[in-house]
């Protein structure tokens, strides 16, 4: 009598993890966040509603963890050539890249308008999201300022947030485009401002 292997549990629910994954992630840009529901996640997943029910309490949280799966992790750090100009334009033009592609900034701005709007998925959002990706800038510009390229009495974090918030706030409200001529203006401009004084 042949044996007969039991169905690993554990394969078929990530599978059904990465169906409702990608499910979300496509419906947020096919419909938009406001339309976005657990049914139609779960019809498109082909799982139960109760599926997704058991493993996040809104269709928010679903969100959120599909789109951190899709985010490369920050943990390489940005880069450091020694030109700290060249290292912050780099990374802020493939930013810029990433935040006009439709299929990533979908799921990105429906997160940051709930996150605005409801605190208890704010607080994931800031220390998955976030807050992740203004540490590197901050790491980043406190190795330049240990080499003598930022001034000594430069707060390194108040630094990335002038670097990162007019890039954000020019996305989140459309007020122009994100193109490479506008990073590197605000590149020039916010470390003009870092240089130390002679």
């Amino acid at each position: 009598m042949a044996n007969k292997t039991a169905p690993d549990s554990t394969r078929r629910s990530e599978r059904s993890r990465r169906a409702i994954y990608d499910a979300a992630l496509d419906l947020v840009g096919e419909v938009g966040f406001d339309k976005l529901t657990i049914e139609g996640i779960a019809a498109r997943a082909g799982v139960g509603k109760q599926t997704i029910y058991r493993w996040w309490p809104s269709k928010a949280a679903v969100l959120l963890d599909a789109f951190t799966q899709v985010v490369e992790g920050y943990e390489a750090g940005l880069p450091d050539t020694g030109d700290l100009a060249a290292d912050l334009k780099f990374v802020l033009r493939a930013t810029a890249d990433e935040f006009n592609d439709q299929k990533w900034q979908a799921p990105y701005r429906a997160l940051a308008a709930a996150g605005a709007n409801d605190a208890e998925l704010s607080a994931p959002f800031v220390e998955r999201l976030l807050e992740p990706g203004t540490q590197v800038y901050v790491n980043r510009l406190r190795a330049a300022q240990e080499r003598g390229e930022i001034g000594p009495d430069v707060d390194v974090r108040v630094a990335a947030e002038m670097l990162l918030g007019p890039f954000t706030q020019r996305w989140l409200m459309r007020t122009g485009e994100l193109t490479h001529a506008y990073v590197d203006t605000l590149v020039d401009l916010v470390l003009s401002g870092l240089r130390p004084r002679t």
